[in-house]
């Protein structure tokens, strides 16, 4: 079975930034992870036994000097000893147990250190996604050349309604080579049609070495989740930014609010954080009353909100994304992040709705237990963690818990 992750770098920028703050910042902290499928999808039989030969493929990749040379120049705020760090790198199968009970439904579970088991989210989702293709005959009904115009035709729509926009699609991809036809059409269409937006880069980093462009990213909510379950969620978005500023100084200054919804944050958001990060990112709730609070905020804090960058990243599509330009124009600095849209939009093809998340953590490995986290955000559709943790999460936030949950 061919190799389906066969580049180091085939990943998303935010996995190696967080990975460095986290050797920086929790060098000893141990995790657990575990993957979620919303839509509840029954894989076909044997899928699981496949999976595992993919992620076992994953302990003979080796960052290359070409992919270090292109991090070094476009990601100058990265510090060097990381490549040191990357260049010994190797993925081991015995952080991740896959399991496929009768019914075709897929468990996956990581554990181990932080600072390893961080670079796995993205690349098994990417290999579960394209092996479920392969697998249900779905990935030979893929058109690539038609992908490509129709791919074309959606950067030329943002680029001509003054939208700044990026690939964020690696995760739930239908294919590497979907994922290449898209970022090949975007910047193909650079510079092409006439408008004031701007394909800006991607999220994947093997990606933007190859078309010469900007890997896009900064952090996810697990940075935020794992403080919380070490220190408690009352905080935990202040200890993030405290953290992520303490190892970039000022760079990568786009922090992920919603983990815990935006009322905490907004505690925890003074104004030297306020000055300090160059903007939030959306990734949950209505967008546009998102925008309205986040303008809100800064104006109490005596910011002019149109010197901040906002980026809208929450389930976009190219309408969307357009809307809420309109809307913020003038109001902020718009900038989206769009994935499955981009990389799974093919005809007749249901995109999976999958996820990991970081369920559980312990400061060092002396501790004898772990502590289990979850993730709440502004939809409830996107909590994550067992019920009885959310359910404390939510009673230590004062946040009332949804008929949904009860």
């Amino acid at each position: 079975m061919r190799q389906i992750i066969s580049h180091f770098t085939d990943d998303d920028l935010y996995k190696f930034t967080m990975c460095c703050a986290v050797i920086e910042n929790f060098p000893r902290t141990q995790v657990k992870y575990r993957f979620i499928d919303r839509n509840d999808v029954a894989y076909p039989d044997g899928f699981a036994d496949l999976l595992e030969q993919q992620v076992a493929m994953l302990e003979n990749l080796v960052i290359t000097e070409e992919e270090i040379g292109f991090m070094k120049k476009k990601c100058s705020y990265i510090p060097v000893w990381f490549y040191s760090y990357l260049k010994g790198f190797r993925y081991k199968k015995e952080w991740v147990k896959i399991r496929q009970d009768k019914d075709g439904r897929l468990e996956i579970e990581f554990e181990g250190y932080w600072s390893d088991t961080i670079l796995l989210e993205v690349k098994i989702l990417a290999i579960v996604s394209e092996l479920y293709y392969m697998t249900t005959g779905q990935a030979e009904r893929l058109d690539y050349e038609s992908y490509f115009e129709e791919s074309y035709d959606k950067a030329s729509r943002l680029i001509e309604a003054g939208c700044m926009f990026s690939d964020f699609g690696t995760r739930r991809r239908a294919s590497f080579e979907a994922q290449d036809t898209v970022v090949r059409a975007m910047k193909f269409c650079n510079g092409r049609v006439h408008g004031s937006g701007r394909f800006v880069g991607t999220s994947n980093v093997y990606l933007a070495m190859k078309y010469d462009l900007t890997p896009i990213g900064t952090m996810a909510h697990e940075l935020i989740c794992a403080i919380a379950g070490m220190y408690g969620p009352l905080m935990a978005n202040h200890l993030a930014m405290e953290t992520w500023s303490k190892t970039y100084r000022g760079a990568l200054g786009t922090f992920l609010y919603d983990t815990y919804g935006w009322r905490i944050f907004s505690l925890n958001f003074s104004e030297d954080f306020a000055n300090m990060f160059k903007g939030l990112r959306v990734d949950s709730g209505d967008n546009f009353e998102e925008l309205d609070k986040i303008l809100v905020k800064y104006r109490s804090l005596n910011i002019d909100p149109a010197t901040k960058q906002i980026v809208f990243s929450n389930g976009l599509d190219v309408d969307k994304a357009i809307a809420i330009n309109q809307y913020a124009a003038g109001k902020c600095i718009p900038s989206f992040g769009i994935g499955t849209h981009f990389t799974n939009d093919f005809a007749d093809i249901r995109p999976l709705n999958i996820v990991i998340k970081l369920v559980a953590v312990k400061i060092t490995e002396s501790w004898t237990f772990y502590s289990e986290t979850c993730k709440l955000s502004e939809d409830e559709g996107k909590f994550s963690g067992d019920i009885s943790t959310v359910k404390r999460f939510l009673d230590t936030l004062h946040i009332p818990i949804p008929d949904s949950i009860r």
